[in-house]
């Protein structure tokens, strides 16, 4: 059964948590408390991403270069910026989404039912 996070399966927004982690280091660069308190706080608290999950993006995205980690001057937090790649694949996500936005709105039920009488 898929784990359910604050309304939102898991399964379905995993695609798209370095797509919101990106968005937030496009604005400027952050650590992973703060990045998590983001995402939670622009999701109206609809999601909330697991620790684990927010770190084993960094991971994924450091190794992909779409984003460096840096340490804080003033503390001892490990921060992220986003990179010339990072804000490619973050367009590029951005496009995929509006078009996996088309695609999946036809299968529901009120728009869906209007496809039906195309």
């Amino acid at each position: 059964m898929a784990e359910m996070n604050a309304g939102i399966s898991s399964d379905v927004i995993r695609g798209y948590n370095d797509t919101m982690i990106l968005y937030i280091l496009k604005q400027e660069p952050s650590y992973g408390y703060e990045i998590s308190k983001r995402i939670r706080s622009i999701s109206e608290d609809k999601y909330i991403i697991k620790e684990t999950t927010l770190y084993s993006a960094f991971t994924r995205m450091e190794k992909n270069g779409y984003i460096e980690a840096f340490p804080g001057t003033e503390d001892r937090r490990t921060y992220y910026r986003i990179t010339d790649a990072g804000k490619k694949f973050y367009d590029e996500k951005c496009e995929e989404w509006e078009l996996t936005k088309e695609v999946v709105e036809r299968f529901i039920a009120k728009a869906g039912a209007e496809a039906l009488n195309e």
